[in-house]
């Protein structure tokens, strides 16, 4: 089985131990990522972390950053010389390298698959609307993350195969629990992009409220950031606040190790709504409780081992972190419940041999 997958999101290391199980499923597998790919966090490089059994190469691409225009102009060449059974397109519907793809990709007499994270009913002005309705009516298979993004897809028409499977897993060999836990105040954490949506503010009003010796870690960029300085300064908590910045995937693990809880208060917006939250995922994997807001997917992810608080609602993730700061035995059962359900559903290896399973069955339609 030859499969060609187009992915900007496989540039980071701890990403591609999926690509490597992929490959020990009898898969030649070749992936295709930009050099780097560039947001409102900076710009992420590839990173080559986890190479074993597949092929990974840099591509130019177009309009680099820009998530509906981006491209690559060497694709049909890759194509042409791979000659790939399936072209796994891991990108939205409605951008233009999931067109560029799904061309090439008819016109070689490949079959394509892509993949959604869009957990809402959008309908975008064209030419967007125009070519998400061709990939919809085109594709072979669609993969989606979770739940409420197939049913985001089936509203909009799309009557093919589908699956509901996580873009990547977390792998086990590098987020596992810390041999112990040294002498420290209670560490709050928070990973990912510092903008409003992520609800930064609300975590940070809410540590406000808390009495005794906290401390609160900010680990990523984005364009709040300075913003979350000044409401820090403001609520009188700036010397408890550390920005880590933004950091390469592979210290991460290391990260985690340093925190006593992670936080994702996301709120959602009329455009957005909480797509997975991987980071609750790494959190579960490392031995640390989580807390998420009832944004988007959230529930669903951290199902009975994490603590849900209503969205916005500072005083209530208030007490939500001084229940478990207070109740070593509360903290010390989410743990285990949080590794146990990372276990059951969110490796790499797991996530792998589903998607797998969807590359076999597309061989054996017709």
């Amino acid at each position: 089985m030859r499969v060609l997958m187009l992915s900007k999101a496989c540039i980071v290391g701890i990403y591609q131990p999926k690509l490597e199980a992929i490959a020990r499923r009898g898969v030649a597998l070749k992936v295709l990522t930009p050099p780097s790919w560039r947001d409102e966090r900076g710009i992420q490089p590839l990173e080559r972390r986890y190479t074993a059994g597949y092929g990974l190469s840099a591509i130019p691409i177009r309009f680099n950053g820009s998530f509906h225009f981006h491209h690559y102009p060497t694709l049909a060449r890759e194509i042409d010389a791979f000659r790939p059974e399936i072209l796994h397109i891991d990108e939205e519907p409605y951008n233009l390298a999931t067109w560029q793809a799904l061309y090439l990709a008819r016109r070689a007499g490949t079959k394509a698959l892509f993949f959604t994270w869009q957990n809402i009913l959008r309908r975008y002005p064209p030419p967007f609307r125009w070519g998400e309705s061709w990939v919809l009516r085109k594709s072979d298979y669609a993969l989606a993350g979770t739940d409420d993004a197939a049913e985001a897809l089936r509203r909009k028409g799309f009557r093919g195969p589908l699956a509901t499977i996580p873009q990547f897993g977390t792998d086990e060999r590098l987020f596992q629990p810390a041999a112990s836990r040294p002498e420290r105040p209670f560490t709050i954490g928070f990973v990912g992009r510092i903008v409003d949506e992520k609800g930064v503010a609300i975590l940070l009003r809410a540590a406000a409220e808390l009495d005794g010796d906290w401390r609160l870690r900010l680990v990523g960029g984005g364009p709040a950031v300075e913003e979350t300085r000044a409401l820090a300064s403001s609520l009188g908590i700036g010397d408890r606040l550390s920005f880590v910045g933004q950091l390469p995937s592979a210290d991460l693990p290391v990260e985690y190790h340093k925190l006593d809880v992670l936080v994702l208060p996301s709120l959602t917006r009329r455009n957005w709504k909480e797509q997975f939250g991987r980071v609750l995922v790494e959190a579960m994997a490392s031995g640390l409780p989580a807390i998420g807001s009832d944004s988007g997917a959230i529930p669903s992810v951290l199902g009975a081992a994490g603590v849900i608080v209503p969205e916005g609602d500072a005083a209530g993730l208030a007490r939500a972190l001084r229940d478990l700061r207070d109740q070593p035995a509360r903290r010390d059962e989410l743990i285990k419940k949080g590794r146990a359900r990372f276990l059951a559903h969110f490796t790499q290896e797991r996530v792998a041999e589903a998607t797998v399973a969807v590359y076999r069955d597309m061989l054996h339609s017709n």
